[in-house]
């Protein structure tokens, strides 16, 4: 990116993994907690990287920064998960400047979501870059891009139907539960995990079940109570977890751990339970399919339903990526222009020292000179000769190139030294 001076020599990179090529388990080791992700942050700051966005979600696990090689940010994500570079090479995508640039897009606008249409990942990107602003790690370039994303994603979400309706992984796993379980307001209900896909699912389930059988257990019980009350549900204690399994038709699973917090042994029921593993990495032992009473899905298996509804969204995805190349246009043309803006400033800084001389001149000359409103004349030409040679630079039917070594060439520029931002 050093030609747009925003990096001096560093090339901007989006690298990670995603459903589309890894399974839960891979993505389950490359998946980044809130302390995980503050440690590659730090690592990142020590190891000279100007800019850095880092995300993490059920779906996928993405860095978005500035460096000499992408293998600087595959080592970084390496180096903070349990997941090896080999099995990275396996699975991951790279993307490089206008390619990353598009990716991003992408992404932030839903078109890459694992379910069409679903928008959380927006407020994670969000999320992401306010973590990597307070390390001092979002430079002037992502900043700017991050807006630009969030604009598409809104504009979308406003003048499409592509976000109709509820699209998550939450309402996908209570769209399962409708197809596959009968007189599901009688059903008795056990969620475990109240993060935010638990939220979510909760306020689906309570949304379009009608259900009145619906208990929640968290490891932090206060956060279940506050939910619970907004829905006037039951919570019990972690301690009951076992027991309340055994009364339950359904269990959703969508803690935060790193390891299987469900397994075969504590799972004491004989009656058909079907369990929902809506977690990364997987919080449920695959060994619970070794009872005969049990049916486990994950949310690998809920994210491939399809429905009229998302037929529908489809639809939209035309005028969805016409948004996108149109704001996506807009922030490279912003990019362009950071091409000639330090040719400019010294332009602009050689005519204001011709100005100076001259004035300095004339002020000796003439005893009754108007100081203020020579200034003011001298400064409003410059500014006319600084705004044309901007257009001509910015004119699609010209070289860029050219026209700054010729503007440099006439004007004997120097530029002032490039800085990163």
């Amino acid at each position: 990116m050093h030609q747009y001076n925003i990096s001096r020599s560093s090339s901007f990179y989006a690298i990670g993994l995603s459903y589309k090529k890894a399974d839960a388990d891979i993505r389950g080791r490359f998946s980044l907690d809130e302390d995980a992700k503050h440690a590659l942050l730090r690592q990142a700051k020590e190891n000279g990287i100007e800019s850095l966005i880092v995300t993490s979600t059920c779906n996928r696990t993405e860095i978005y920064g500035f460096s000499q090689h992408p293998y600087q940010l595959i080592e970084l994500l390496c180096d903070n998960t349990s997941g090896t570079v080999e099995e990275f090479r396996d699975v991951a995508y790279i993307y490089k400047n206008k390619e990353a640039i598009a990716h991003m897009f992408r992404v932030g606008s839903g078109l890459d979501s694992q379910i069409l249409g679903d928008f959380e990942i927006i407020s994670q990107l969000k999320a992401s870059s306010k973590l990597s602003r307070s390390y001092n790690l979002l430079n002037h370039f992502s900043e700017r891009l991050i807006n630009a994303v969030i604009q598409a994603s809104k504009r979308i979400k406003t003048e499409t139907n592509i976000s109709s309706g509820a699209t998550s992984v939450s309402f996908a796993s209570v769209q399962y539960i409708f197809n596959n379980v009968e007189d599901i307001s009688n059903k008795d209900i056990l969620l475990f995990g109240t993060g935010k896909i638990g939220r979510n699912t909760c306020e689906n389930l309570v949304k379009h079940t009608e259900n009145e059988h619906i208990t929640l257990i968290n490891r932090t019980k206060d956060r279940a109570e506050r939910i619970a009350g907004k829905f006037n549900l039951i919570v019990k204690d972690y301690a009951n977890l076992q027991e309340e399994i055994g009364k339950s038709d359904i269990l959703i699973v969508a803690t935060g751990a790193h390891r299987p917090t469900i397994d075969k042994y504590i799972i004491q029921t004989k009656k058909p339970l079907l369990i929902l593993d809506l977690s990364i990495p997987k919080n449920v032992n695959e060994n619970v399919q070794e009872l005969d009473n049990v049916s486990l899905v994950h949310l690998d298996h809920l994210s491939k339903i399809t429905d009229e509804t998302l037929e529908k969204r489809k639809e939209d995805i035309p005028v969805a990526e016409a948004i996108i190349e149109e704001v996506k246009g807009e922030f490279n043309n912003w990019l362009e222009t950071r091409k000639f803006a330090p040719t400019i400033k010294a332009l602009k800084h050689k005519l204001n020292g011709f100005a100076a001389a001259e004035l300095d001149t004339q002020r000796k000359k003439l005893s009754d000179f108007n100081e203020a409103q020579a200034e003011l004349i001298s400064n409003k030409i410059i500014q006319k000769i600084t705004n044309h040679f901007a257009h001509h630079l910015k004119d699609d039917a010209v070289s860029t190139d050219d026209s700054l070594e010729l503007i440099k060439k006439v004007f004997q520029l120097e530029e002032p030294q490039k800085t990163n931002v």
